[in-house]
């Protein structure tokens, strides 16, 4: 099935070995068809990434975790995508969470969540709206008792698997505050199912915040709106989602030129920088739909049934050409289509 792979490329740069990586990645792929057909991924998908110590993959050694740098961290998410995307694309968010409460800048009770956060105990899930360009959704007014939250968060992921997010909403003066909520309905707060074409298993909402109070000690940090300024390893991190389709399509069709082109798109994102990253992540979103379309000519007409490895990799593939997009990923995108706008 999706998932295991003919030859994993090494992880380097001072990472930390993952015990038994091969076989929560087994695991993962053999109920994937399964997850696909749910309305949430099952607990025990978590239980296993939790056991193997995934959920602290960032985290230095030191503090018990498995001290993964940028290229290792990439590769494990693209294992784990190949075997379920929908339950990486819940555990991935995590990581913004984690490394707030890595952060010494970060309040002393959030820094004191860090070890349950590592281990998996505590789950983060994350709200970026309003990190991303464009007018923001959702606001933050400060007020004599601490914070009002006004507005939309449309895509939620996670909802009943995560405990807390990390939430970003745009303050006065244009900064953009980092709040700690936990991820449960309250007074001020709607949540609303949204049903997903793939990886619906995510249990994605949309969120409605109606005057939500909140404490002045859920504030966790605020920088400048600086949407420009996003990390480049933020972004390279989504594109390996993609590769990981890939990597599940190239697997079933065995050898083929779609190999080579894996390893140069894989290459290029590990190389890109921030002028380059958008036209990078482009290419691998691209590869993907091209992977799981070859991979359904192969298998014929069992990938017209729903739920059939190629049918559900290629829904999945097409939801990746929007997810975690930009302006720029989408000109690329467009372009590589011979769409561009005229």
């Amino acid at each position: 099935m999706a998932g295991s792979t003919r030859s994993p490329r090494m992880m380097t740069t001072n990472h930390a070995d993952i015990a038994g990586l091969n076989d929560v990645v087994s695991q993962l792929a053999s109920t994937s068809s399964e997850v696909d057909q749910m309305v949430r991924v099952p607990e025990e998908n978590f239980a296993t990434l939790a056991a193997a110590g995934l959920y602290g993959a960032l985290a230095p050694s030191s503090a018990g975790g498995l001290g993964l740098e940028r290229e290792g961290f990439c590769d494990l998410i693209e294992q784990l995508a190949s075997a379920c995307l929908a339950t990486t694309f819940v555990w991935i968010q995590h990581f913004r969470l984690l490394r707030a409460a890595l952060d010494d800048q970060s309040p002393e009770w959030l820094r004191d969540r860090a070890s349950t956060l590592i281990s998996g105990e505590l789950r983060g899930g994350v709200v970026l709206g309003s990190l991303l360009p464009g007018p923001t959704r959702l606001r933050a007014t400060e007020t004599s008792t601490g914070w009002r939250l006004d507005g939309v968060a449309p895509w939620v992921s996670g909802w009943g698997s995560v405990d807390a997010l990390l939430l970003s909403a745009r303050g006065a003066a244009n900064e953009v505050l980092g709040f700690y909520l936990p991820a449960q309905e309250c007074e001020g707060l709607r949540v609303t199912p949204q049903r997903l074409a793939a990886i619906n298993a995510t249990a994605t909402v949309r969120l409605e915040f109606d005057s939500l109070d909140m404490p002045g000690d859920v504030l966790v940090n605020r920088v400048n709106y600086a949407p420009e300024s996003e990390p480049v390893g933020a972004l390279r991190g989504n594109g390996s989602l993609a590769l990981g389709i890939t990597r599940r399509c190239t697997t079933l069709l065995g050898p083929t030129s779609l190999d080579d082109e894996l390893a140069a798109h894989r290459d290029q994102l590990d190389r890109a920088d921030a002028a380059s990253m958008p036209a990078a992540r482009a290419r691998a979103c691209e590869l993907a739909l091209r992977a799981a379309h070859a991979l359904s000519v192969a298998r014929g007409s069992t990938s017209v049934l729903y739920g059939d490895v190629a049918e559900r990799s290629s829904r999945e593939a097409s939801l990746l050409l929007t997810f975690g997009s930009r302006p720029a990923i989408r000109a690329s995108l467009l372009d590589l289509f011979h769409a561009s706008p005229r």
